[in-house]
């Protein structure tokens, strides 16, 4: 099921125009209690009904909610146990405090004790990467970089020319998406790559762990400083070198320098088994949906 995006200009019922982002008419926070919730939105109802429409037809277990606090309460309003994922950050606000504590459980994609769990009872399962367990696709290629973008590394060093970026010799520079061509499988261009280029989101971090890659890391700007926080725990652990912005042109020759020098113990990250132990998480949670049977009493006369 594709839900309806909610947040876009629509015309609702009436014929009136409805802007998410203008907060005196869509109000979308609900005054701080909410993270988004815009009023007479018509794909933010649309999500909504579609969401409890599938939840009356055919009631779950358990439903698994990625991070979004208005979801999560739907969902527990409607009388179905609840599984958060939750992302690292500064999410002690008020709107995600009520989620974690109407949630069954609160996942959390990362290992044990790299964040502030904020007095949270979190699971915290280890990096999640579909590569888990796949074998390595040869070794590095020595002088390749691999930008992966769909994020801060969109920004780029704008050229493949080896020569792009001053001081870095016989380095050749790659690029998989954001403005760059996309790969149903990145594996093999991440095994090759003496340096990947990465933003600082969980999926991309789990994939640089499962490879066991030599990284930069760029935090973007993300809601609750989820980026800036993933990145701060990686320079802490020695599991990538880690920037704040995109680099200037002067800065690469020293920080691939850096990266190529790096002997990352990627195991602290815990990728290995990681979805089976978020998926015992949720299989735990739904097994209380399921009451033990009430014995049947014993057939025979009355004593």
């Amino acid at each position: 099921m594709v839900l309806e995006r909610d947040d876009d200009v629509r015309t609702d019922h009436r014929g009136a125009v409805r802007d998410p982002h203008d907060a005196g008419t869509s109000a979308p926070t609900a005054g701080g209690a909410l993270h988004w919730a815009p009023l007479h939105h018509p794909g933010h109802t649309g999500r909504f009904a579609a969401i409890t429409a599938e939840i009356a037809a055919d009631p779950p277990d358990a439903f698994v909610v990625d991070v979004s606090v208005e979801v999560t309460l739907l969902v527990r309003l409607l009388g179905v146990p609840v599984v958060v994922m939750t992302q690292p950050g500064a999410r002690d606000d008020d709107p995600h405090r009520l989620a974690w504590r109407i949630a069954d459980a609160v996942v959390a994609p990362w290992p044990a004790g790299r964040y502030d769990p904020l007095g949270r009872d979190l699971h915290e399962v280890g990096g999640i990467s579909r590569f888990d367990g796949r074998p390595r696709a040869g070794a590095p290629v020595p002088g390749r970089v691999l930008v992966l973008g769909g994020g801060a590394a969109d920004e780029g060093t704008g050229t493949d020319d080896p020569d792009g970026v001053p001081g870095a010799g016989s380095t050749t520079w790659h690029h998989l998406g954001g403005h760059a061509p996309w790969a149903e499988d990145p594996w093999p261009a991440i095994c090759a790559a003496e340096v990947v280029v990465s933003a600082a989101g969980q999926n991309a971090v789990a994939d640089l762990a499962a490879a066991g890659a030599r990284a930069i890391v760029v935090a973007q700007d993300r809601p609750f400083d989820e980026q800036r926080a993933t990145a701060e725990a990686l320079g802490r652990a020695g599991l990538a070198v880690v920037v704040p912005a995109w680099p200037s042109r002067d800065e690469w020759p020293g920080l691939l320098q850096r990266a190529r020098a790096l002997d990352p113990d990627w195991s602290r990250w815990r990728v290995a088994g990681a979805a089976a132990r978020a998926a015992d998480v949720i299989a735990a949670v739904a097994a209380r949906a399921t009451p033990a049977a009430v014995p049947t009493p014993a057939s025979g006369g009355a004593a």
